[in-house]
């Protein structure tokens, strides 16, 4: 199947990474040696973020025992990659999935072939979505947009114009690898 490896999205709150990603997996979908695995959250999916519930409890025992291959906690939730993303990452397969900025560093340590694209957007921009989207969890708007997180990512994707525009980027990206 060839080189597997992970591609993290990055970037802010708002910046429309689940948008660009659920883009990316539609124009893929026809091609096997593409993965684009549901994060594991401690909070139901919405329709922002298509992710797999998983319990507190559960989440915490899972970390415990190293059965993910990433894990995080972030706005008083915890995030994780399904334990299979590694078993095909080692199988040839690209893992491409949403992590945070501050597990980039851990994940190029520990995981295989990672690359990372960083989504953004202008602050307003970023404003006007989170104001949009209500979940409470966004809490204080300006604490959210001026925390950052340098991350070396291998593609910025400004994502101010068309979601189309911004996903043809990251598919390139993709299909480069």
């Amino acid at each position: 199947m060839g080189s597997g490896g992970f591609v993290l999205v990055v970037g802010p709150s708002g910046a429309g990474k689940d948008t660009l990603l659920r883009l990316a997996r539609d124009a893929l979908a026809g091609d096997p040696r593409f993965v684009f695995p549901r994060r594991l959250v401690t909070r139901p999916p919405s329709e922002h973020e298509d992710n797999e519930t998983i319990g507190e409890a559960e989440f915490a025992e899972g970390e415990a025992a190293g059965r993910f291959p990433l894990s995080w906690r972030a706005h008083n939730l915890g995030y994780a990659l399904p334990a299979s993303s590694a078993a095909l990452a080692r199988d040839g397969h690209v893992v491409v999935c949403n992590v945070s900025r501050r597990v980039v560093g851990e994940a190029r340590r520990r995981l295989p072939g990672v690359t990372v694209v960083e989504v953004t957007a202008p602050p307003d921009v970023l404003a006007a979505r989170l104001a949009a989207r209500g979940r409470r969890e966004d809490g204080d708007l300006g604490a959210r947009l001026t925390r950052s997180a340098t991350v070396v990512a291998d593609l910025v994707v400004m994502n101010d114009s068309s979601p189309e525009a911004g996903a043809a980027r990251l598919v390139a990206h993709l299909r480069a690898r």
